[in-house]
């Protein structure tokens, strides 16, 4: 069974990912848990919240909070009455990375998929800071839905990797069981200024070719030393549907790539990004 984590605050590139999630996985058991924390709603008004009031405020905003997400979850079961499909509501006076983590291990959390943006929607970047949050510090693959895209079928999916890492088995299975529905076909691209890979390369090369079996996987190598570019336009030449990177402190180079594309991506990522996590939590 597929467990999926959804936060959400009520905006349309929220919802938006909602929809994408159930689409995604309409061909799969899973059960997702719409989240809503509303701590920073208690004390956003600083200036007229009292210690006399503060309790009628978290009564109210609990109350908000409880029953918007029961609005949402009518929604969504209107949009995907899917009987594979199993709808869970969590409303949290918490903060989103406390929350975030504690539900991922508590409920062994497959993926988390959430919007780019939330309700400040700000254009001048493709993360907001939540989402930033989510993608750099919790320990669970993270799928990032940027604002108004519409669900396609994935069927071509790109992996940029210097192969310098040991993947995580469960991950490249969930990678795996995203794609074989849709017989999509996976791109291993190596971006490297020369083609010759190590002995360790080659292995985790291999294991993601063994693990990774049930789907059509091509592995490429293009010589450049700009990897933004190069990804860029594989995205663009390619019509690439989802973009897949490995998130880690173990490989410089590989987390200078995540980094580089997380401060970066503000430029024209317009493909949902999928974060897979290699790193454990400071």
């Amino acid at each position: 069974m597929r467990k999926i984590l959804i936060p959400t605050d009520f905006s349309e590139n929220a919802t938006n990912a909602i929809h994408y999630a159930v689409d995604l996985f309409k061909y799969e058991i899973s059960e997702f848990y719409f989240m809503h924390v509303y701590q920073d709603e208690i004390y956003s008004d600083e200036k007229n919240i009292t210690r006399e009031t503060i309790d009628q405020t978290k009564k109210i905003v609990s109350k908000n909070s409880s029953e918007q997400l029961t609005s949402l979850l009518n929604q969504i079961e209107k949009y995907s009455p899917n009987p594979r499909h199993k709808y869970h509501i969590i409303s949290s006076d918490s903060l989103l990375l406390d929350e975030t983590d504690k539900i991922v291990d508590n409920e062994n959390i497959d993926i988390i998929v959430m919007g780019t943006r939330g309700k400040t929607n700000d254009k001048k970047v493709t993360f907001g800071s939540h989402t930033l949050q989510v993608l750099k510090y919790v320990q669970c693959p993270v799928l990032a839905i940027p604002e108004n895209y519409k669900y396609t079928q994935p069927k071509h999916i790109l992996f940029p990797t210097n192969y310098m890492i040991p993947f995580k088995r469960r991950e490249l299975k969930l990678l795996c069981e995203m794609a074989s529905p849709y017989r999509a076909i996976i791109d291993m691209l190596y971006i490297s200024k020369t083609k010759k890979l190590s002995i360790r390369q080659e292995d985790n090369r291999d294991f993601v070719n063994e693990t990774l079996c049930k789907n059509e996987i091509n592995f490429k190598v293009i010589n450049s030393k700009n990897i933004i570019n190069t990804i860029y336009t594989y995205i663009k030449e390619r019509s690439i549907d989802i973009l897949v990177m490995v998130n880690t402190r173990h490989s410089f180079v590989e987390n200078i790539m995540f980094q580089s594309v997380i401060d970066e991506l503000s430029l024209n990522l317009d493909i949902p990004f999928l974060a897979l996590q290699n790193m454990k939590r400071e």
